[in-house]
């Protein structure tokens, strides 16, 4: 019997770990001052201009990202409701974590880090149900 290509639906993901980060630093940065600049998204991912504007552009070519005439960058419609879903999935990661497998706060953190851009969506919702009909 033939296994199904599982490991086909990890390199179908929309976004890298890197790429997720640059939109949460673009809702971030906008979110606390209006505005984010490739600058600002480096200097907050503590990475080069050089490697955040290639980040970009490559965010640019999904439509997730959007740059106006002054170079100030924002999140499109999709690129906002994925940075969002993964804050979403991120907290529910890091409450699994520590409220059901009671791993350290730190430690629940770096976990959520590594998978809050790779969890699906149904699995995060059963993780919410789960957590919800343990309290």
């Amino acid at each position: 019997m033939e296994t199904p290509d599982v490991w086909k639906e990890f390199s179908e993901n929309v976004i890298t770990h890197s790429g997720a980060h640059h939109l949460l630093a673009i809702l971030e940065l906008t979110n606390e001052r209006g505005y984010a600049r490739v600058t600002d998204i480096a200097r907050s991912l503590d990475i080069t201009t050089g490697s955040a504007s290639t980040n970009l552009k490559s965010l640019k070519g999904k439509g997730l990202v959007q740059e106006d005439d002054n170079k100030f960058l924002s999140l499109a419609p999709e690129g906002k409701k994925l940075a969002e879903a993964i804050i979403k999935r991120r907290n529910t990661l890091i409450s699994f974590f520590t409220g059901v497998l009671n791993v350290t706060p730190e430690q629940a953190e770096i976990d959520a880090c590594k998978t809050e851009h790779l969890l699906s969506q149904e699995t995060t919702l059963k993780m919410d149900e789960f957590i919800a009909s343990q309290s």
